[in-house]
């Protein structure tokens, strides 16, 4: 005989099983601590500075 299921469990351990996921996918975006990321910030300021800097200044461009 098939073994009888109960949907409703089912449909809740799926959902529990979706929110875990996402809880853990959240800790790895999110779970940096507040000195990591200005950290980071400050990094990608100087990068971005480092970068803007080697510009060249000029006019038009020429065909």
């Amino acid at each position: 005989m098939a073994e009888i299921i109960n949907l409703r469990q089912v449909r809740k351990a799926k959902e529990r099983a979706d929110r875990e996921t996402k809880a853990a996918d959240n800790r790895i975006a999110f779970g940096r601590p507040k000195k990591a990321k200005t950290l980071a910030e400050a990094k990608k300021a100087i990068e971005f500075s480092r970068h803007e800097g080697h510009k060249l200044t000029g006019g038009e461009p020429t065909e």
